[in-house]
């Protein structure tokens, strides 16, 4: 039987990565064959894109941007989530084809046709069945990513971008939202780390159980 796809979205800063892994650990403590992983960075192909292309001190073209982000998709879909859900896992990636839709379509521009073509041929298709959106004002996120310090959270190139930016992507990720209701939840993560915890267990249980 096919495994389960469940994607966790949010701007920096909005605590996804921190309940990936709470949910993820709940989930194996009850026995489920659990993959954890991110974009970009899920494969050795990928950790060498994102280090290439986040820690660099050069200027990145938005071009380029868009299409190392496709190659990492292209490389996580085909060797690594389409695999585990061919053997029945639960995959649950940090973020994944709508972050390109957020980040690149509203947040640099890019016209929404040339977005949903490079989605469409990285993934070959393939779609979340859950994405779980952490919404927090902006302000605060900000907050949160400067205060890092641990050696996990280095800050790298899209830690520099305004306000105005994150802006535009918080609005795109709750326009996908209103579209796929079906598919998208959306969190209010403004509480502390266990309260978001509750309310991520309570969707994803509710989303395991219907089958």
């Amino acid at each position: 039987m096919r495994g389960k796809f469940i994607t966790f979205e949010g701007i920096d800063g909005s605590g996804k990565s921190t309940q990936l892994r709470l949910i993820a650990g709940d989930l194996r403590v009850r026995g489920f064959d659990v993959l954890t992983t991110l974009q970009p960075g899920g494969t050795p192909l990928g950790r060498r894109l994102r280090e290439a292309f986040l820690e660099t001190e050069e200027n990145v073209h938005p071009m380029a941007e868009l299409l190392l982000f496709a190659a990492d998709r292209a490389q996580h879909v085909n060797f690594l989530i389409k695999p585990a859900l061919a053997a029945g896992r639960i995959v649950i990636s940090d973020r994944y084809s709508d972050a390109t839709a957020a980040y690149q379509g509203a947040g640099r521009g890019f016209d929404e046709k040339i977005i949903d073509q490079v989605i469409e041929l990285a993934t070959d298709g393939l779609k979340p069945d859950l994405t779980v959106f952490f919404d927090i004002p902006i302000e605060k996120a900000i907050l949160r990513t400067n205060s890092r310090t641990d050696d996990e959270t280095i800050k790298n190139r899209m830690d520099r971008e305004t306000t105005e930016f994150y802006d535009r992507v918080r609005k795109a990720y709750l326009k996908i939202a209103e579209k796929e209701p079906p598919r998208f939840r959306v969190i209010d993560a403004n509480g502390s780390i266990e309260e978001v915890h509750a309310k991520v267990s309570e969707i994803v249980n509710n989303f395991l159980e219907k089958d």
